[in-house]
């Protein structure tokens, strides 16, 4: 019978039997059963130095690894991992590096291999992503450069009354100014909250937010009286195309972090739930490695701004190019002896117009463009 049709044990079983009947030769042996001399050679000594037993197959991997993760690597990464289960390889990794310098890590994907090994790895849900915005943030070139803010959806706590958390972060260092869980995204409790982080860390040269309440309004220029209030302390309020949060993706990015780590599971009432965003900032802010910063903490990055906040700011100012026009209680100017309507949000404010063609003149709140006036058609179209 040819050799690759007998078990492998029954082969050298019948091949040793042959030899000790002493008809057949090594040579004879190595051709009945297909095989080499060597290797007819190798069996016969194995049998006649261990029996039967040395017919058996030797395991072939070696006895030992020099570069097996030691079991107290893997006891670091796995305490780690349950300290806080949101945490991944990249950020395991950039922890003990920082907290056992002297110790030789393993790869980031050998993290993730003892970590997928003792059951600590969840299933991502597949999502069909967004296309990346394309445009490069170019007004982002330090700390207080830009701020980003946005009410995260709100939510029911434990006693069935809603929060809507409002958070304000850095866009250049992803430091998390502030998270505040709100009964909802009226005007004075923002306001209120802007108020402490100007008095904390400064003024920001710009504000990006959506167009959601209470950040834009339906007037001319898209004002609110939050941006109205942002305008008269120097800040400009941008905000992000309808319907494209990618563009205000590193803000988005860590709501859904906070999601994950203050969100899960929610708190009993307002103040439970405030103490755990708390604890969410200072982890976000002091402890948590980001990828953008070099797995950096945002603490690291982050500086207060020089700007300090002003309890009443000067009245806007124009210079000589400008035609100066105060909008009344009912929110019109006059000029050219026509009135116009601007908002009522504007009363009693300087407005300023400057021409830009024989029958049109650009409006300014201040430094800010909110709108055209146009002599020939007899109104203010919204400034684009």
């Amino acid at each position: 019978m040819p050799w690759k049709e007998i078990k492998p044990m029954d082969q050298k079983v019948q091949l040793i039997a042959d030899w000790q009947s002493k008809y057949l030769s090594i040579t004879d042996l190595s051709q009945k059963y297909g095989i080499s001399r060597k290797t007819t050679y190798k069996w016969v000594k194995r049998y006649q130095q261990d029996g039967i037993d040395g017919l058996k197959d030797h395991i072939r991997a070696p006895l030992g690894c020099p570069h097996k993760t030691s079991d107290e690597i893997i006891g670091l990464i796995i305490a780690q991992k349950l300290k806080n289960h949101k945490r991944g390889p990249k950020k395991i990794f950039s922890i003990l590096r920082t907290k056992h310098p002297d110790i030789d890590l393993p790869a980031v994907s050998t993290i993730g291999y003892w970590l997928n090994k003792n059951g600590l790895v969840t299933p991502r849900k597949r999502h069909h992503r967004v296309p990346p915005y394309s445009e490069p943030f170019v007004e982002c070139q330090s700390p207080n450069s830009v701020w980003s803010a946005d009410y995260k959806g709100q939510f029911y706590m434990k006693n069935k009354h809603v929060c809507y958390p409002l958070t304000i972060s850095d866009n250049y260092s992803r430091y998390l100014l502030k998270c505040h869980g709100l009964p909802g995204p009226r005007y004075n409790e923002t306001r209120d909250i802007f108020k402490r982080a100007f008095e904390e860390y400064g003024l920001p040269d710009a504000i990006l937010t959506d167009n959601g309440t209470p950040f834009a309004g339906k007037c001319i220029g898209g004002l609110s009286r939050l941006s109205i209030w942002w305008i008269q302390l120097g800040i400009v309020p941008e905000r992000i195309e309808k319907g494209c949060p990618q563009q205000n993706g590193r803000h988005e990015r860590m709501h859904r972090t906070l999601k994950e780590e203050a969100l899960d599971p929610v708190a009993l009432n307002i103040k439970e739930q405030q103490k755990q965003f708390d604890l969410f900032r200072i982890e976000y802010n002091q402890y948590r490695p980001h990828e953008a910063l070099n797995q950096q903490m945002p603490i690291n990055y982050y500086q207060k701004s020089l700007k300090p906040y002003v309890e009443k700011p000067s009245n806007p100012y124009y210079d000589y190019s400008f035609i100066v026009r105060y909008v009344r209680h009912n929110g019109e100017i006059k000029f050219k002896g026509n009135r116009f309507f601007v908002s009522e949000l504007l009363r009693s404010q300087p407005i300023g117009l400057k021409q830009i063609s024989d029958h049109q003149w650009r409006l300014y709140f201040s430094f800010y463009p909110i709108g055209i006036l146009d002599i020939k058609k007899n109104n203010i179209v919204q400034n684009v």
